[in-house]
C-alpha cells in the first residue's frame, strides 16, 4: 500500500502508481494509546482485517558522512580515513633551491614542558611507523615548538625560519579572486577538494631531504615528505 506515517501531523497517506493519493487525518490530542494483546490481533485478522507493520525512522538523527558517497565506496584506496604511509614516487617532488653559497643551519633546542615532552614522544613515533621521517645525521637542524588547535590538542611544528631566509621562493604568482571568478563564468559543475594532511602527500627530492632535518629531545630526523 506504500504507506507513509506523518506522526507530527498526525496523518497516514497511502500511494500507489495505479491509483491517487488518499490521505487520513485524525487527531490523538488527549487520547491515550489503544494497546490489544496478540490474541485480540489474530482474532480481528481471522474477521478479515488488514494488518500493517510500522517501523519509525528519525530522519534528524542522520549526520551526513563522506563514505555516503558512492564515489568514496568505490575507491577507498583513494578516500582513505587516514594516510596509510609515505606516498608514491610522482612525477611532482618538493625541492628545496638555496642562495649559493649557504653553510647548513643547526639551531639549540626549544625548552618544553613536561605534557609537550611526552606529545612529541608519541608523534615522533607515529611518524616513523607510518615512514615520514626517519632519522638523521644531516648537518642541518631546525628546532621543534608546539602550537595548539582549536580543539585543544597540539601540532608539532618545526621552525624552519632560518632555512627559508636563505631558500629562493617561488615568484610564481598568486592568482587573485577576481580572475578566479572570471575563470569559473559559465561553468555548471564545481568541485572542491582537501586534502587529508596535505603536506604529507607530496614528497621531498631525495638530495633535499637532509635540509628538512630537525633536532629535538629525542634524536634527529628528517621528513621524507
Amino acid at each position: 500500500h506504500h504507506a507513509t506515517i506523518d506522526c507530527r501531523s498526525y496523518r497516514v497517506i497511502f500511494g500507489d502508481i495505479h491509483a491517487p493519493e488518499f490521505i487520513y487525518h485524525d487527531s490523538l490530542l488527549g487520547k491515550s494509546m489503544q494497546i490489544i494483546s496478540a490474541l485480540q490481533a489474530r482474532t480481528l485478522l481471522s474477521h478479515g482485517c488488514e494488518g500493517f507493520l510500522a517501523t519509525i525512522h528519525d530522519t534528524t538523527s542522520d549526520v551526513p558522512s563522506i563514505h555516503d558517497q558512492p564515489i568514496v565506496s568505490e575507491f577507498p584506496d583513494v578516500f582513505p580515513d587516514e594516510l596509510p604511509g609515505i606516498p608514491p614516487i610522482r612525477e611532482v617532488e618538493f625541492n628545496i633551491e638555496l642562495i649559493p653559497g649557504q653553510e647548513p643551519i643547526s639551531k639549540a633546542l626549544y625548552r618544553m614542558a613536561l605534557i609537550e615532552l611526552k606529545e612529541l614522544k608519541d608523534q615522533l613515533q607515529e611518524l616513523l611507523e607510518r615512514g615520514f621521517i626517519r632519522p638523521s645525521v644531516s648537518p642541518w637542524g631546525a628546532p621543534v615548538l608546539f602550537v595548539k588547535k582549536k580543539d585543544g590538542s597540539m601540532r608539532l611544528c618545526i621552525d624552519y625560519h632560518e632555512l627559508n631566509k636563505i631558500t629562493i621562493r617561488n615568484r610564481y604568482p598568486l592568482p587573485r579572486i577576481d580572475v578566479l571568478f572570471d575563470q569559473l563564468q559559465g561553468a555548471i559543475h564545481f568541485s572542491k577538494i582537501d586534502l587529508r594532511s596535505g603536506y604529507h602527500q607530496l614528497r621531498v627530492k631525495e638530495q633535499d631531504v637532509s635540509k628538512t632535518a630537525f633536532r629535538t629531545r629525542y634524536g634527529h630526523y628528517k621528513f621524507l615528505v
